[in-house]
């Protein structure tokens, strides 16, 4: 069964999420601070994480960094009060998959769940394209390694599921809305950076020429082969 971990340290929201799940098929697990949740997380067979950021001690944006940092790859929902839109950005950027803000219909939440679950599970089970090669890049899927030239790449998550998302379309030009919303699952926020700086990141260790800007447009994986 789907065992989501659940990480929130008020009460009566932890027993309404269990029971709206376990209705729902799910197995759960709680944690209600930041030490207990990453031990479970990094241990267990966690398929997926729901994650208020107001917790004792430290703050749940700090817990999504060192869960990605781990290698931590299961899909990750914030659930939370907060609503300010520097700490969706925040969320996004080190590695969150969704963002819910409380209070929140439980049906919502539970079809959001799905999605990212359904995502998660096409990467496990896609045996048939589990490498993606575009000239000298080679990406795969399920160790998560990226090797250039034969030589290994060392990549963050998001770096990861952007550099996947040029490869599955090489040559084609992705708007930054369309990055976003594959990438960081939400709807584009105007004033946003977070693509750039991303596409950024990925340049600075496959070489300037790999990513293309088109003015007005914005980005795709070029065939530097091609004159």
């Amino acid at each position: 069964m789907t065992q989501i971990l659940i990480i929130e340290d008020e009460t009566q929201i932890t027993s309404f999420l269990e029971k709206g799940l376990k209705a729902n098929g799910f197995t759960t697990t709680v944690a209600t601070e930041s030490e207990e949740a990453l031990a479970i997380a990094i241990d267990s067979q966690i398929d997926l994480v729901l994650l208020d950021l107001s917790l004792p001690g430290e703050d749940g944006l700090s817990l999504l960094q060192q869960l990605r940092g781990q290698g931590f790859a299961a899909p990750i929902i914030i659930v939370t009060a907060r609503d300010d839109i520097q700490d969706k950005v925040t969320g996004f950027e080190w590695g969150a998959d969704d963002y819910v803000t409380k209070p929140f219909r439980f049906q919502e939440l539970l079809a959001r769940i799905r999605a990212r679950l359904r995502v998660s599970l096409h990467h496990q089970n896609a045996p048939n394209d589990q490498i993606l090669q575009v000239q000298n890049l080679t990406l795969d899927l399920r160790t998560r390694r990226l090797t250039v030239n034969d030589e290994f790449v060392e990549l963050s998550t998001r770096e990861f599921i952007l550099l996947e998302t040029f490869m599955r379309h090489p040559n084609q030009v992705m708007s930054r809305e369309q990055l976003m919303d594959q990438v960081w699952g939400y709807n584009y926020v105007p004033g946003s950076n977070v693509v750039d700086v991303y596409v950024g990141y990925l340049r600075k260790k496959l070489g300037n020429e790999r990513i293309q800007t088109v003015r007005g447009m914005g980005y795709r994986l070029r065939n530097v082969m091609q004159a």
